[in-house]
């Protein structure tokens, strides 16, 4: 039995989850999300706590038991109390800001680069080096997080670009110099 797959899930006060075969439906103050869930396995509401079970013991249901059971827990985690991924941005008149929705980076390119965040993300700048990424889809926050990363990964020699919060870039040295 997966050990994560069989941890029963709690429903905070605010949220509602609507199951209809193996369509989940979650609804909280941040949102709504829905996912359909795979065939192998099943899940129930028992009061406040959702509960994945697996239906057969094949190799496909038990990779999948813990998988669905997380991306649900998520679910409800999202529309509850939201997700966010900070980034750095280090470097030398490297710098973001936001302006109206979309996020706008200066990271050493010859032009500015606009980022627009799909629906259902909130961007936010701090310092003009620190860009917040938070929505209550935490797929949708983690994959907009990689998109703004992408711009300008960090560097192994100067450890210049945009990476995660506390995200550690191992240095390389630089080439030695003549004797």
């Amino acid at each position: 039995m997966s050990r994560i797959g069989k941890r029963p899930i709690t429903i905070p006060a605010k949220v509602q989850v609507t199951i209809d075969g193996s369509q989940v439906k979650v609804k909280g103050p941040k949102g709504e999300l829905s996912r359909m869930l795979p065939a192998t396995v099943t899940i129930a509401q028992e009061g406040e706590t959702l509960l994945v079970k697996r239906v057969d013991d094949s190799r496909t249901a038990r990779q999948m038991h813990g998988l669905a059971r997380t991306l649900v827990a998520n679910m409800v985690d999202g529309v509850s109390q939201g997700f966010q991924r900070r980034l750095e941005i280090q470097g030398v008149g490297y710098r973001a800001a936001v302006q109206g929705r979309n996020l706008t980076l200066n990271v050493g390119y010859s032009h500015p680069v606009q980022i627009e965040p799909p629906e259902g993300i909130q961007l936010a700048v701090e310092n003009n080096t620190n860009v917040i990424v938070s929505g209550f889809d935490k797929e949708l926050v983690g994959n907009t997080a990689a998109k703004i990363r992408d711009v300008r990964p960090p560097e192994p020699y100067k450890g210049k670009g945009i990476r995660y919060s506390g995200e550690f870039v191992r240095r390389k040295a630089g080439k030695a110099g003549k004797k």
